[in-house]
C-alpha cells in the first residue's frame, strides 16, 4: 500500500513539473517529463509494484538471489580456472594430438641450409636504346605536367 502510494506521489510530482516546463514552452521536454512520470503508475496498475514489494521484504527470495549468486560465482571460477590451465584435459589432448600429427612436418625446419643459398643475381642493366626511350617518356610525362 505504502508503495503505491509512494508512486503515485511520484507520479504527480513528475506531471506538475511537466506542466510548469509547457508553460515555459518546452513543449518537447514537457511531453518527456509527461511520458516518465507515467511509468510509476502503470507499473502500479500493472501489479509489477507489488509484485516488487513482496519479492523485496520474503526471506525466501532474498536466499534465492544469495544461491544464483554462489552460482554465478561458481561458474565464474571455473571459467578463470579453465584459462588459465589451458582447458579440459580432453582439449588438451586434442591439441597435443594435433601438433603431432602435421601435416608437413619437416615444413617448420628450414629447407635451405646456411651454405646452400644461391649466390645473388646481377643487377639487370638497361640498355643503352631501351634508357633514351624511358627517358623521353619520363620527358613527356614531365612536359605533361608544366614540371
Amino acid at each position: 500500500m505504502i508503495a503505491e502510494t509512494v508512486c503515485s506521489a511520484v507520479s504527480a510530482a513528475g506531471l506538475g513539473i511537466a506542466a510548469v516546463t509547457a508553460y515555459r514552452k518546452r513543449f518537447l521536454s514537457a511531453a518527456r517529463l509527461a511520458a516518465y512520470s507515467l511509468v510509476p503508475v502503470g507499473l502500479v496498475l500493472t501489479g509489477v509494484v507489488g509484485w516488487a514489494a513482496d519479492t523485496a521484504f520474503s526471506l525466501k527470495a532474498w536466499v534465492g538471489f544469495g544461491v544464483l549468486g554462489v552460482a554465478w560465482l561458481g561458474f565464474m571460477t571455473t571459467r578463470a580456472i579453465e584459462r588459465r590451465t589451458g582447458g579440459t584435459r580432453k582439449e588438451r589432448k586434442a591439441a597435443k594430438a594435433a601438433q603431432r600429427e602435421a601435416v608437413a612436418p619437416a615444413a617448420s625446419a628450414p629447407s635451405l641450409g646456411g651454405a646452400a643459398r644461391p649466390a645473388a643475381q646481377p643487377a639487370v642493366k638497361p640498355k643503352a636504346a631501351g634508357a633514351g626511350e624511358d627517358f623521353s617518356d619520363i620527358e613527356a610525362i614531365l612536359k605533361k605536367h608544366g614540371i
